[in-house]
């Protein structure tokens, strides 16, 4: 099965559990080689306009510095997709009931494995 399909199924975990109000983070993670992008970090942010999140790059070189931008989920899911399998691998939803990890092989599959939750409150 390609990654983008699983990656499918991966994304309407993460909006279920925004919809339940149990989504605590989002991490990008697992470089595929020596990228300056070392993590992308997306969390979430209740306010007066409703549900948007936050999305943070981290660098590797003290030279450039993080970036922080507030989005909407539809627009924060194209900056995670489009460094899917070009800067990283793995992809960790934490949420209040389980963790899910999306992982992409060396040869192109995505996989979803679930875990017991790291996170007790949002």
């Amino acid at each position: 099965m390609s990654y983008l399909e699983v990656f499918d199924r991966f994304w309407k975990q993460v909006l279920e559990s925004t919809e339940e109000g149990n989504f605590a983070k989002l991490t990008m993670a697992k470089t595929i080689g020596k990228p300056n992008l070392r993590n992308i970090f997306v969390r979430p942010l209740y306010g007066e306009d409703g549900f948007k999140v936050l999305l943070k790059l981290r660098y590797r070189s003290r030279e450039t510095e993080d970036q922080e931008d507030e989005l909407t989920l539809e627009e924060a899911f194209l900056v995670l997709k489009s460094h899917l399998r070009k800067s990283f691998s793995t992809i960790l939803l934490f949420t209040t009931t389980k963790d899910v990890t999306f992982k992409i092989n060396k040869k192109g599959a995505g996989s979803i494995t679930e875990s017991l939750p790291t996170f007790k409150e949002v």
